[in-house]
């Protein structure tokens, strides 16, 4: 692997970890969050996890009533809302 894709993967890799850490600061476990499903539907539920990074490759959070993780681009944090 050559260092500028060396490069690229660390920084992808930083940008992702980066997403968790600031939606870590903002938003504990237990925080109300509507979340983007694979069919469309918009779903409120709670986080039951920090946000992380996946196998080096997406930035997910597991969910409440929900199966697997989500891309932490498709979670919300509802405004207003205590954490649970």
């Amino acid at each position: 692997m050559s260092s500028r894709v060396s490069r690229r993967l660390a920084q992808a890799g930083a940008q992702l970890q980066a997403a968790c850490d600031k939606f870590n600061a903002a938003n504990q476990v237990g925080t109300t969050v509507t979340v983007l499903l694979d069919g469309g539907e918009v779903r409120e539920t709670i986080t039951t996890s920090e946000a992380q990074v996946l196998s080096g490759h997406s930035a997910v959070i597991w969910l409440k009533g929900v199966s697997g993780c989500y891309l932490l681009e498709r979670v919300t944090p509802v405004v207003g809302k205590a954490a649970a």
